[in-house]
């Protein structure tokens, strides 16, 4: 069985035995129903009505009435007692039921692997780390990627992620309430076929078929973005805003535009190319093969000590998006920026704030400051890019 034109763009493959992971939530996808789950997780535990549904979705109390009955049944969402009466019958609150779904993500850096399983808030339920080489070759990435989603599985599902004959379903598609796997990595890459492109320092990744490979070795759903793009989704999804900018310094420099809510990735994917924009001409190398690049100078500074200095670069660049796209907020994370975070807050803030005063703008400069998440930022997103489209995230 073969599925297309899912929600986000990502594309999903059926599993042996007649069954796909994460079935409920998989059959249940539509624009209503997204909508009231929404809404219902929005509530948390307190619930709320079908009434409130109603009026917070614009659909008649029939169609609320049915999809709510439809969600009982798959476990879905269940009863969270009943409200005060305001004349006649008190009315029955409804609520979500988070471990009824779940998503791995993976977030898989040229040098480190890190994957979380979560449920349908987005909770953590279980987290792992690895040693990752991109110099081994995608087959081996690959590999390294499955055998850490399936071992997370298997820490919160052992029985139903246990190994069975060669013949049966893969462990991952053994967890029935698995949605899939969301992987990101560094760009660029072509999110709605899951294939990357140059790499920066890795060419020979370019043109690999990276969610497709993972498809057939999981069994399961996959979907594939850049490390900044999962981010910024899941910083949306978490309530960082409307329009905002996550900046990723780690071993290399991305940024996730979120405008209007969503997450901007441009008509051929490639919007968040932050890190070769270049500002200096015929400054350092980069690994991109320009010369001058933001991430080649960030990355030189931070490499001799500089970290002030790297705050600053990281700032201009920060300025320019600011000036391009008049941005409510920024957003720093990446295992670099954890490491001195004070300092790449003030560092970009100054910029920032100095440009700001150039300009003469009335209103205090942009607010700059750590993405909350910490190192897990970027894994926690990748799970959103699986959850996002059941809670009507087209941008997951």
């Amino acid at each position: 069985m073969r599925a297309e034109g899912t929600p986000g763009g990502v594309r999903v493959a059926g599993t042996a035995g007649g069954r796909s992971a994460g079935a409920n939530l998989l059959a249940l996808r539509s624009h209503n129903t997204a909508l009231v789950l929404d809404l219902l997780r929005r509530a948390g535990t307190e619930g709320i009505s079908r009434q409130e549904l109603a009026e917070g979705t614009g659909l008649t109390p029939q169609a609320v009435s049915k999809i709510t009955a439809r969600l009982r049944e798959r476990g879905l969402a269940a009863e969270a007692g009943r409200r005060a009466s305001t004349g006649g019958k008190p009315p029955t609150v409804l609520r979500l039921v988070p471990e009824a779904g779940h998503a791995v993500g993976v977030h898989a850096d040229r040098d480190e692997l890190r994957a979380v399983l979560v449920d349908l808030n987005g909770t953590v339920a279980a987290e792992r780390r690895a040693p990752l080489d991109f110099a081994a070759g995608a087959e081996a990435v690959v590999e390294r990627v499955a055998a850490e989603a399936e071992a997370l599985a298997a820490e919160v599902f052992p029985a139903a992620a246990a190994h069975g004959d060669a013949d049966g379903p893969a462990p991952l598609a053994r967890v029935d309430s698995l949605v899939g796997v969301g992987v990101a990595l560094p760009g660029p890459l072509d999110h709605t076929r899951g294939v990357l492109h140059r790499v920066t320092g890795f060419p020979e990744w370019d043109g690999f078929a990276l969610r497709d490979a993972l498809v057939r070795r999981l069994g399961v759903p996959v979907a594939v973005d850049k490390d900044t793009n999962a981010a910024a989704l899941g910083l949306a999804v978490a309530g960082a805003g409307d329009s905002f900018v996550y900046l990723h310094l780690g071993t290399g420099l991305g940024a996730g535009l979120v405008i209007g809510g969503s997450v901007h990735r441009g008509a051929r994917t490639g919007a968040g190319e932050f890190g070769h924009q270049v500002i200096q001409l015929d400054g350092p190398p980069c690994g991109c093969g320009d010369r001058g690049c933001l991430e080649a100078l960030c990355l030189a500074a931070v490499a001799h000590g500089r970290t002030a200095e790297a705050a600053r670069v990281l700032g201009t660049g920060a300025a320019n998006l600011v000036a391009l796209l008049d941005i409510d907020l920024v957003l720093l994370g990446g295992r670099t920026v954890a490491a001195a975070p004070e300092e790449f807050v003030a560092g970009v803030s100054a910029v920032l704030a100095a440009r700001a005063r150039r300009e003469g703008l009335r209103q205090e400069a942009v607010p700059v400051r750590t993405a909350p998440g910490g190192g897990r930022a970027v894994a926690e997103g990748a799970a959103q890019l699986l959850l996002g489209p059941v809670f009507g995230r087209g941008d997951g």
